[in-house]
């Protein structure tokens, strides 16, 4: 919710189109290794040939998905971040062979943009305000994530799109607005005894899975093999990431329970 809400709607849309010919990529390498291995993909047909991508159906969009204390979340913003997160989604079910909940997607992409409207007015409540040099890095930032060279590429990436350099700066500014909440939401340190803990979890679950492989004969003993050169280092070694990740993850519940409390008191209306 606190990367992908409407306010980067279009960015998203754009680094999903950047990202998929990476994700190709991976696709075709993935069936290479499966081929050689003498399976076969659930997804792939009898004829080697990937099946088309299934297509978003936004036809019982309506032009006002939802009210947030009278604020309106348009359909056209909606379709546009639906149909990114749905693209990416399509994109994985060619691996797991199982089609897209259209359904349940539109459901978590609505929540997101309630959320995030959520998080902008009480960024505007408290009075915060967007400078144009972290609307600029916020830009700078998203054109490096979607691999282009610099944000004026992206700009024109973006306009390619149907969409304006204005309302980029828009969405950027408040999506700024809504960074600068939640960084203000205390998030507790994590302990050295749940670092540890974590650690623990992962070494021991990486023990389980070579013993399991160990179990499966002369291919799971070279698959072992392979796993070992990929052992876990020292807790020592690991423990600044370990510490980085748990922050995130704290990070992240706080903006949920804040929202949580910031809806308890809205008038949200949803028309869905």
């Amino acid at each position: 919710m606190i990367t992908t809400g409407f306010a980067l709607a279009g960015v998203l849309a754009l680094a999903a189109c950047s990202d998929a010919p990476a994700a190709e990529n991976d696709d075709a390498s993935a069936q290479e290794q499966s081929a050689e291995a003498g399976a076969e993909s659930p997804e792939q047909g009898a004829d080697g040939e990937q099946p088309e991508l299934p297509e978003a159906d936004t036809s019982d969009v309506p032009e006002v998905v939802a009210e947030v204390n009278g604020e309106e979340i348009t359909g056209e913003d909606f379709t546009v971040l639906y149909e990114s997160q749905f693209q990416q989604m399509a994109m994985e079910s060619q691996m797991t062979g199982e089609e897209p909940d259209q359904d349940q997607l539109k459901e978590q992409t609505l929540e997101s943009m309630i959320g995030n409207e959520l998080l902008l007015q009480d960024a505007e409540d408290e009075g915060y305000e967007a400078s144009e040099e972290e609307i600029d890095a916020l830009i700078a930032d998203a054109a490096e994530t979607a691999g282009m060279g610099s944000s004026e590429e992206f700009i024109e990436a973006y306009e390619e799109q149907g969409m304006d350099e204005e309302q980029l700066t828009e969405d950027a500014e408040s999506q700024v607005l809504i960074n600068q909440v939640l960084a203000q939401l205390e998030v507790p340190e994590p302990s050295e005894e749940e670092l540890r803990e974590t650690y623990d979890e992962a070494v021991a679950a990486q023990e389980g899975a070579e013993g399991a492989e160990g179990a499966e004969g002369a291919e799971g003993e070279e698959a072992a093999e392979g796993e070992e050169a990929a052992e876990i280092p020292p807790f020592d070694e690991v423990r600044d990431d370990l510490e980085a990740d748990a922050t995130d993850q704290a990070r992240n519940e706080a903006a949920l329970d804040h929202v949580e409390d910031l809806r308890a008191e809205a008038d949200v209306q949803t028309h869905l």
